[in-house]
Order: structure tokens, then sequence, then C-alpha cells
């Protein structure tokens, strides 16, 4: 198998041998029965198209859609617009916009899954904005992305955050966004781990007093709420919550640390999925959870528990900078020709966070090709200054 000299943390030299392709790389099937799985997907730049400095980089729409299709083809739905495509991070509103509608008429196309994150992003983060504004906002973005044939997913506001003076505040623009749009949509309750500004969300820093909040919004409009992603990395946390849905309401797991026990359930239920390691993972997703279609949860945890130290180092602190390590993986495993990102995010990490990331890419069996993902670390490490 390929192998390639690795620089060490305390300084030196160490060989890796890759491991062997694993079969599951070739799933091929139709969408999950057993559970509702989203990957939420991130987008391609085109490093050498001209930009200003301080402007928006151009993106790689052939490379950035093509992505969505592998996602597509595995039979997994696509979240798009949302963190790991870096929205709110260096994703422009006017570029959030384009995705959508370049996303909903592939999706429509193919008859694929896709959902969107709705946000308020469209609107000037230095000016202050009403309650009124901030709900107008929501649904302008819910009705684009529900006539590209998606469905909005209502992401956390920095400016609700930072506008809203209790529950009561939030309670008012959920209300007004749920009575007026045109659909189902989901809810996504972002931790402050992967952004600062979501501390006290729902009105309170409480996480228990914030519970209560957001099922009193799901209580107050039954049949309006398809599903909630919470990404608060609290496995217990969300299990409680899980437990105390409406009926009707899915919980969508945002927990990239604790994904596999919290899908995998117990018998009292599970949790859904859409989650941005899937991005890094989808094959090996996707073939797990045709195990648990099968009626095999220990097939199913077989295949997925291995990437969970993948998972924990990917998004581990600072967790907003997982999107380096999601798009580093894309590039090793070829499904975009450079480790470029908005924003010139591909900084955001060190060469030995990336260098322990590969290595535990390939203890997961999550490297499509380990001929191309050793040829591409070698460009990488050569780069940095390591001979191998």
């Amino acid at each position: 198998m390929p192998e390639l000299s690795l620089p060490s943390p305390g300084g030196g030299a160490r060989t890796h041998r890759t491991r062997e392709r694993l079969a599951l790389h070739d799933f091929t099937g139709p969408p999950p029965v057993s559970r509702t799985v989203y990957a939420a997907a991130h987008v391609v730049i085109d490093p050498f198209a001209e930009a200003e400095p301080g402007t928006p980089a151009v993106i790689d729409w052939d490379a950035t859609l093509a992505f969505r299709r592998h996602v597509w083809s595995l039979g997994l739905g696509v979240a798009d617009g949302m963190d790991t495509a870096q929205r709110g991070g260096g994703l422009t509103w006017p570029q959030a916009r384009e995705l959508i509608v370049r996303s909903g008429a592939e999706a429509r196309g193919s008859g694929a899954a896709l959902a969107f994150g709705a946000a308020t992003d469209q609107l000037d983060p230095f000016t202050a904005w009403s309650l009124d504004d901030i709900a107008d906002a929501y649904l302008e973005q819910a009705a684009l992305i529900e006539q590209s044939g998606g469905v909005p997913v209502l992401m956390g506001s920095r400016l609700l955050a930072a506008t809203a003076k209790s529950p009561d505040d939030y309670l008012y623009v959920y209300d007004r966004v749920l009575g007026q749009a045109g659909g189902p949509v989901l809810l996504h309750w972002l931790g402050a781990a992967f952004d600062p500004a979501m501390t006290g969300y729902w009105g309170d820093a409480d996480l228990d007093v914030a519970t209560e909040t957001v099922l009193r919004v799901m209580r107050t409009h039954p049949g309006r709420v398809a599903g909630i992603k919470v990404s608060l990395l609290d496995a217990g946390r969300e299990v409680a919550l899980r437990r105390r849905l409406p009926p009707g309401v899915r919980m969508l797991t945002g927990d990239d640390f604790h994904y596999d026990t919290l899908i995998r359930g117990d018998e009292l239920g599970h949790s859904d999925a859409l989650l941005g390691v899937f991005d890094a993972i989808a094959a090996p997703a996707r073939a797990a959870i045709a195990r648990l279609d099968a009626g095999d949860p220990d097939g199913f945890s077989a295949v997925l528990a291995p990437t969970v130290p993948m998972a924990r180092h990917l998004f581990a602190a600072p967790t907003s900078a997982y999107k380096t390590g999601v798009v580093f993986l894309a590039w090793l495993n070829g499904h975009q020709r450079h480790f470029h990102l908005l924003g010139g995010a591909q900084s955001a990490r060190s060469v030995g966070h990336l260098v322990r990331l590969f290595e535990l890419a390939d203890e997961a069996g999550a490297l499509a090709d380990p001929g191309l993902a050793v040829h591409r670390m070698r460009q990488f490490l050569a780069v940095a200054g390591w001979a191998n």
C-alpha cells in the first residue's frame, strides 16, 4: 500500500502506510429508509479567478455542484448554504442566493433531497434592525428556498441574538416566520462552540431555559416544524430534547462528536442527521446506514464508529475552523483540484493538525483513493517545507 514520511509533533519523522481502500466507497443505492440523512456540503472556490483584495472569492460552480451530485448519488440529502458552506464566514448573501437557485435546479432535475439555510444575512450587520425586519429577512430567504424546491432550515441569526432582549423576542420572530412560511421548515439550534455569537440563543444562556423556549416555538405551531437540527455537542441534552419533541417533529443530530450513537438510537428512539462531518465521510456514512436499513445496528456501528475519532479531531476547538479540514479531505479525496477556501480559511488549521487529520481519515477508512491522497499529501507537505 502507498506510504509516506510524516513530520512528528515533537520533531523527527515517522512512516505512515495507508490501509487498503474499503469497498464501502463503491456504495450505490436508493435513499435510506430507516433514517433521514443530510450531508452539509461545502463550496469550492476558483483560486485562479481575479478578485480584488477584500472582495469575495469567485465560486467554482462546476466543482461545487459536482460535489452535490456526488452526495445525491449515494442517496443522501444535501443541506446547503449552511455553516459547512462558510455561511456567515465568507459566503456572502448574493453567493448564497445564487447557490439556492443552482442547487435547487440540480435537485429538481434528479428528485434529490435538498435543505437550505435561511438566515438574515441580507441585512447590514452594522445597522440597527427591528424584530419585524429580522422576521421579514427570514421570510424572504425561506420563500426563495421554497420556490427553488428546497426545505428551509431557519439558521440561528446573529442579528436576532444581538437584538433580542428576552425569550419573548425570539417567540415573536419565530411566530411570525412560522405563521407565514409557505410550508414546514427545519429549525437549527447552533451552539456557541460553533459560533460564539449564538451564546444565549433562544433568550437565555441557561440551556434548560432555552430548551423550554424552543419547545414552546414548536408546540405553538403544530405541523409547521418538520424537525430541529441540534448542534450543541452534548449528546445527553440532545436525547433529553428528542424525547420531548412534539408529535411529527424529527430530531436531526448536528452533533459531530457523538453522531454514531445518536443515529443508532435506543429503545426510546433515535436521531436523524444533518451533519457537516458527513461532507467528509458521505460514502462510509451511507454504507453504515444501509446496515441499519437491513436491521443490522451492530454492522452500522462497525462502519461508522471508526470515523468518530477523526470527526472529533476535525471539529476540535476552535470548532468553527472545521471547514478547513472538510475541504482538505475533499481535496485529498479528489473532489476538487486544490486546497483553498473562501476568505483564505485554508490557513485556519496548522500543518500538524492536518497531518493528524490525514492519519485519522485513513484509519477511519475515509480515503476514497489512498494513492491519490498520499500523492496530494506529499504535495501539501512539500509546500510546507517538508522533504519526503
